[in-house]
């Protein structure tokens, strides 16, 4: 009796889980559809003339890239494997996740979790659409324990959409991206949704390849958020798709008790339009 009683009792929990599982991803996988839905295609091919007014060094980054004679990029699919950590002294834990974008409107949904066998123990979305940003984390697909929106959800996912277009380089060419020169090796971009602006600092080495991405953006901390500087060094680049792209690198807060780094990305498969 005792036997058939525990049996039970782990066939309800198990049923439970891959319910809610199931249910996350249904949620997410909706999400997707009606991002792609709304895709404003643009059908043009990238020109060499296209780049004539953009500082030197961008110029030199998107010829590296491999931008000219390619299609304008109107949805991306690509998928990661990494580890992060949640604080400062946290422990790193594996992820996997996969990521969609929109071009126009520029919006991203990324859906990710953290695997232990056949079961996610972490299951989350982070998302831009319409302007807004929302991080939603569930703890076994069931649990909530994280559920976030407001303006510093909106400026943080804004500057991760903008930093993430390393991986769809064409979008450095719209209408909402303007350009400062700074050096040879560095300039200003500023990337515009609406009424809303986020900028920041790129780094370019010689020949071509985007080394870091600088900008100050919100962290959560305790129950509020703090403006901090944000970076996100390039660690390796590899040929995808015709296009010469990071697919390796790590984000990390630099705080004045010292830098705070908390995920390390590889990215495993891109796919375009």
């Amino acid at each position: 009796m005792v036997k058939k009683t525990i049996f039970i009792v782990l066939f309800l929990v198990t049923t439970t889980l891959i319910f809610a599982y199931l249910q996350f991803d249904r949620l997410v996988n909706e999400e997707v559809k009606t991002l792609y839905s709304e895709t404003i295609r643009r059908d043009e091919v990238i020109t060499d003339n296209m780049l004539q007014d953009l500082p030197p060094p961008v110029q030199r980054y998107m010829r590296y890239s491999g931008v000219v004679g390619k299609p304008w990029i109107n949805t991306v699919n690509l998928k990661q494997i990494g580890q992060m950590k949640t604080g400062p002294q946290g422990k790193w834990f594996p992820i996997v996740a996969e990521e969609y974008y929109s071009t126009n409107p520029p919006s991203f949904i990324w859906r990710v979790w953290s695997p232990k066998k056949w079961l996610p123990i972490i299951h989350g979305r982070d998302s831009y659409q319409d302007g807004k940003g929302q991080l939603l984390i569930k703890l076994l697909s069931l649990f909530s324990v994280a559920d976030s929106k407001g303006e510093e959800l909106d400026q943080g996912a804004m500057m991760r959409y903008l930093n993430e277009m390393m991986w769809f380089p064409t979008a450095f060419l719209g209408k909402n991206i303007s350009w400062k020169a700074i050096d040879e090796n560095s300039a200003e971009v500023t990337f515009t949704v609406k009424d809303k602006s986020v900028n920041a600092i790129m780094y370019f080495n010689s020949e071509g390849k985007l080394i870091n991405f600088v900008a100050k953006r919100y962290m959560s901390k305790g129950t509020g958020f703090s403006l901090e500087t944000w970076e996100t060094p390039i660690l390796g680049y590899s040929e995808v798709n015709g296009f010469n792209l990071p697919t390796k690198g790590s984000a990390v807060w630099k705080l004045e008790d010292g830098d705070y780094k908390y995920i390390y990305i590889s990215v495993n498969k891109v796919e375009y339009n």
